[in-house]
């Protein structure tokens, strides 16, 4: 079975794949926090702002098989010329996706992209590998499309992993969990700053925005 707090079609808002339509399917649970706010404080990612906790969000539920799932991802794409394109993202999607999955996205015409923490092995199959290291928390995946750290993370800077392989190196500013996405954030903007001067002075580095907050979408 697998848990999906929820799935909407959108603009991918930030990396490589910014500006690209993509569905989103959000897989429940993570790895690095339960997502209740009373566990944040001994939390491995406690700046995390998503809500991954159950199955009830839009277009959200639990899906018997992986036939099931793609068929409901499929039913969220329009009918209309280009690329299917799905994220499976989270709280951490490696708990679920699986091989079984990845098969039956792609039957249903999907490329598969992918948006994880860097924990847990990838299952093959996966045609964009998006991994975002969270503080500490140990990485296993050496070698991926896409590098997107959140920046600055004491515990997780930039010179930590530059022994993974990517074809892209992202810096994406860290926000203040406790304000709502489209308010005014002086951490943001002061990371930012951050991020923007030390991609300046270790050019291997690109800065992306969440592009998604900033024009108010999904």
């Amino acid at each position: 079975m697998y848990r999906v707090k929820e799935a909407f079609y959108t603009l991918q808002g930030e990396g490589a794949q910014a500006g690209r339509a993509a569905v989103f399917c959000r897989f429940s649970k993570c790895n690095l926090w339960t997502g209740r706010e009373k566990d944040r404080a001994s939390a491995v990612c406690d700046f995390c702002d998503t809500d991954f906790v159950g199955t009830d969000g839009q277009n959200g539920g639990r899906f018997e098989t992986a036939d099931d799932l793609a068929r409901h991802i499929r039913s969220l794409w329009p009918e209309a010329p280009g690329c299917p394109y799905v994220v499976c993202t989270g709280g951490e999607p490696l708990l679920q996706l699986d091989e079984a999955l990845i098969d039956a996205l792609h039957r249903a015409g999907f490329e598969v992209g992918v948006e994880t923490n860097g924990t847990l092995p990838a299952p093959a199959g996966i045609d964009w590998l998006c991994v975002s290291p969270k503080a500490d928390a140990p990485v296993v995946i050496e070698a991926c499309d896409e590098l997107k750290l959140v920046y600055p993370q004491p515990l997780a800077m930039p010179e930590r992993f530059e022994h993974i392989r990517a074809r892209h190196y992202f810096l994406s500013p860290m926000a203040s969990p406790s304000l709502p996405a489209t308010g005014d954030d002086p951490v943001k903007q002061s990371n930012t700053r951050k991020a923007t001067d030390y991609c300046l002075a270790h050019p291997r580095w690109r800065l992306t925005l969440q592009m998604h907050k900033i024009i108010g979408i999904d």
